[in-house]
């Protein structure tokens, strides 16, 4: 089942087994089963602290549990968890084996001590990016907290639960029968919703912390580097981050970040922030920025407000909080997202497998959607709004030797069709003929570019007509001692190796901007307080 590379490097991990688990199957006859028993078998062969027996006492099937001989512990899989799963698996193996998890120690308590019974299904896709973080994360939970229970599901492969349920994206979480939420989740987000009381005691803790030399809001490439280079100078370093990784946690494949030949966006995310959290750098996730007020004095302390009604102040701020996905701001689109509307071709993509699907958008991202989408559904329709795609022309190609494919051009999205549930059909315009259309289907994929996060800072620094900050070849914003890099600005080229080279550079200005405007630090604290 395993080639023999993978098999080398799962055997090099199991060696830190420190507890004897057992794999638990429950198998029907299906190809799939003989598939999940051949792995199952080919992992209780590599440790002689894995034990493989068949129950088939499971409703979903295949699935398997791997459990903690001896305990109530156990972490559950329905399907094969290969792909982007892989990892999940690997992870769950260890953890459950009793190899401590990579988690702080004081989010490790607030895990243990949940009260209540958590029971957790997350439908989630191998080929989804995304969903691994959530499986693993409600994964971990399950194994430190025993009144939690876990089992990720393979959305394709148990498609009649998917449509019962009317699950149009991934991941998508149930807690104890119920839809708990959709979209990747860290531990500490499923906690802080879970512990009510998270929020208030985070906003406490950050209330009371004094001045930083230098904050970054935002914790994508640019955010991590302007991190570690202004740590490197020993300087005191926050970061206040709303999710650590930012838009590269949603990307799919690099190919072009130098120095690797190829790399997945959550990897290199988590990459990022380890190499931050490698530093004395205080890193506060789960914070959106709502407000930044520039220092009174020159020199003085900058402060930015948070939604959480906290407030950090610093001496000088590098603001990276890069930008997000473009909506068609139509009726329909709110009320159906994740109901059909998707943004996400490689993680929602299977769930709509023999259906008809629409890709609006035809840059490169809507026409490498359309192109991988065409593999999976029956039909696929490409509607831009210029009058000719703006895709590289290799692409094009492809595109046009596509069988199930429609393109349209000079199309104006208008309108979301459903039924109160779900997407029915799109409504278009022809900007050429001005006549209307509707098309019937069963799932949107927008991809028509991304909006820069910077409407927190209208009225504070200069933005340009499409919101980007304005910087100079330093980093600098017309704000004295606040600076920005990535995405957010008006940086050319959005590119991940661009962010951290103009994080690094608003760094160092920053640094360098500290030294120019040195305030006695009983002025600070008495500015801070």
């Amino acid at each position: 089942m395993l080639d023999a590379d993978l098999k080398t490097q799962l055997q090099a991990y199991l060696t830190r087994l420190q507890q004897p688990i057992e794999l638990v199957a429950s198998l029907d006859d299906s190809e799939t089963a003989r598939e999940l028993e051949a792995l199952l078998q080919d992992i209780a062969s590599m440790s002689d602290k894995i034990g493989y027996r068949r129950s088939d006492d499971d409703a979903r099937k295949p699935s398997f549990a791997i459990v903690r001989v001896g305990t109530d512990i156990d972490v559950r899989f329905a399907g094969v968890p290969l792909g982007h799963e892989f990892t999940s698996l690997v992870l769950a193996l260890l953890q459950v084996g009793g190899h401590p998890p990579k988690i702080e120690a004081a989010l490790a308590e607030q895990v243990r001590g949940l009260e209540g019974k958590f029971q957790f299904e997350t439908y989630m896709s191998l080929h989804c990016q995304s969903c691994p973080e959530t499986v693993q994360a409600l994964n971990l939970m399950s194994v430190l907290n025993p009144n939690i229970t876990h089992v990720a599901i393979d959305g394709a492969l148990f498609q009649d639960e998917v449509q019962a349920r009317e699950i149009m994206s991934v991941p998508t979480i149930f807690l104890n029968g119920e839809l708990f939420d959709a979209g990747r989740m860290s531990v500490e987000q499923v906690v802080a919703k879970l512990d009510t009381g998270a929020a208030a005691r985070a906003t406490e803790q950050i209330a009371n912390k004094d001045a930083f030399d230098v904050l970054v809001v935002g914790g994508g490439p640019a955010g991590a580097a302007a991190a570690i280079y202004a740590a490197r100078k020993g300087i005191r370093t926050g970061v206040a981050a709303e999710r650590f990784g930012g838009q590269v946690l949603d990307t799919m494949a690099i190919e072009n970040f130098v120095s690797m030949s190829y790399t997945e966006g959550p990897k290199l995310a988590v990459a990022l922030e380890q190499h931050v959290r490698d530093y004395e750098v205080d890193v506060m996730n789960l914070q959106r920025a709502a407000k930044l007020v520039p220092a009174q004095t020159p020199g003085g302390l900058v402060e930015v407000q948070l939604e959480s009604g906290a407030s950090l102040k610093a001496r000088s701020v590098i603001v990276s909080t890069g930008a997000r996905w473009r909506q068609m701001n139509v009726p329909g689109e709110d009320q159906y997202r994740n109901k059909g509307v998707a943004y996400c071709p490689h993680c929602d993509g299977p769930l709509f497998k023999g259906k008809r699907v629409a890709v609006v958008g035809g840059g490169n991202s809507g026409v490498e959607a359309a192109i991988d989408l065409a593999g999976i559904v029956a039909h696929v329709t490409l509607i831009e709004f210029d009058g000719k795609l703006r895709a590289d022309e290799v692409l094009q190609r492809k595109l046009r030797s596509l069988p199930n494919v429609d393109v349209v051009v000079s199309g104006q999205t208008t309108q979301v069709l459903g039924d109160g549930s779900k997407v029915t059909g799109l409504r278009y315009t022809d900007r050429n003929s001005g006549q209307s259309h509707a098309i019937e289907l069963d799932g949107i994929f927008v991809q028509i570019g991304l909006l820069p996060n910077t409407e927190w800072l209208k009225g504070a620094v200069e933005l340009s007509p499409r919101g980007e900050i304005v910087i100079d070849d330093r980093g600098a914003t017309s704000v004295p001692g606040v600076f920005a890099a990535g995405d957010a600005t008006t940086v050319p080229y959005k590119q991940i190796v661009i962010a951290v080279g103009a994080g690094s550079t608003a760094a160092l200005s920053a640094f360098d901007h500290l030294i120019r405007t040195s305030v006695p630090t009983e002025e600070l604290a008495e500015e801070a307080a």
